[in-house]
């Protein structure tokens, strides 16, 4: 497994990620604990370190499983969570309702959205307890308000770097401007921001400017919630609280539009002997500035699977074809 710095830090993380919302059951549907940790154990024995997480998740699901999985194998993992994200109606701005499977305006869970320095200290605590740990590599403030200056938040998070509970700082779907405050306040190391094949909005600016800057980038949903695994047929169904249920990318006529895309791609990944979801976690590492890409599992095979796309290389007539493909795919009306 190839491994990039994580920015400044000093951290060398594998370039093939495990991303763990899913394993806190929250807009997918529920949760299997043992299959989780199963995939954990599977996905760190396959040369995967860098494990992602936050207490949203779940509600505190994700880091706890997490905790558990990891708690005798603390030194193999480079360990990764947030702040901000909170069910206390109390503090920061209102953002929306859920009930304990999914987003939900009827719903009895407040969801908001804080950054207030006694607030971030609270919620590392909690984070740590959950996890079995007494330090975080990665800490990441998970999405962005202007209720608090993004100066104090970053001073509260170089305090507890300097203290030793956290390695590293890192920010979540962050703007441009939010960004350059936060590196004007203290030393950013990570920018993680949904990226996909079908979501390149940072292609022009964010990548190149976090390469100039040593900043590292880590990719959520790489796979578009399964959706570039080929797996996912026009007839599949999904659980009640998944979140796909109604996701416009996963009408039937965007499925087929995805299945003709991938149909393209099948002779790249026949010709290294991988599937199509190794592949778009392959073309994903391989986009300049994009350092990580966080890879969702549920199982032991998914964990293998995902892990073995670490070691593919692609060469640049491979990418520019793929990249012909997904600009047909987009032009032919694709979400």
């Amino acid at each position: 497994m190839r491994t990039r710095n994580l920015g400044q830090s000093g951290i060398e993380a594998s370039v093939v990620g495990l991303g763990t919302w899913a394993m806190g059951g929250w807009m997918w549907g529920g949760t299997d604990e043992s299959a989780s940790i199963d995939a954990i154990h599977a996905a760190i024995d396959a040369g995967v370190n860098l494990i992602d997480t936050a207490p949203i998740y779940g509600f505190g699901t994700s880091e706890s499983i997490v905790g558990r999985a990891i708690h005798q194998r603390r030194d193999e993992v480079v360990l990764a969570t947030k702040c901000s994200m909170l069910c206390d109606p109390s503090l920061g701005e209102f953002i929306f309702k859920s009930s304990a499977i999914g987003p939900d305006p009827d719903g009895l869970i407040s969801i908001h959205i804080c950054l207030e320095p006694d607030s971030i200290r609270r919620e590392v605590e909690g984070s740590l307890k959950r996890l079995q740990t007494d330090y975080i590599d990665l800490y990441q403030t998970h999405w962005q308000t202007e209720t608090t200056p993004i100066a104090d938040a970053m001073g509260a998070l170089m305090e507890l770097k300097q203290q030793g509970k956290i390695r590293a700082v890192g920010v979540c779907n962050a703007s441009d401007e939010q960004l350059e405050q936060y590196r004007k306040a203290g030393t950013l190391d990570a920018d993680q921001e949904k990226y996909s094949m079908l979501d390149r909005g940072f292609d022009d600016a964010r990548l190149p400017y976090c390469r100039q800057h040593n900043v590292a980038v880590l990719a959520y949903s790489p796979l578009v919630l399964g959706l570039l695994t080929g797996k996912i047929g026009v007839d599949r169904k999904f659980n009640v609280g998944d979140l796909r249920l109604t996701h416009p990318r996963f009408t039937k006529d965007n499925l087929q539009r995805i299945a003709a895309m991938l149909e393209r791609f099948r002779p790249i990944a026949e010709e290294h002997q991988i599937t199509l979801a190794q592949l778009a976690i392959a073309w994903t590492v391989h986009q300049p500035g994009l350092t990580h890409a966080l890879c969702g599992a549920r199982n032991q095979q998914q964990s293998i699977e995902n892990a073995a796309a670490g070691d593919v290389e692609l060469s640049a007539e491979e990418l520019a074809a793929m990249d012909r493909a997904i600009a047909e795919y987009a032009a032919s009306g694709g979400e």
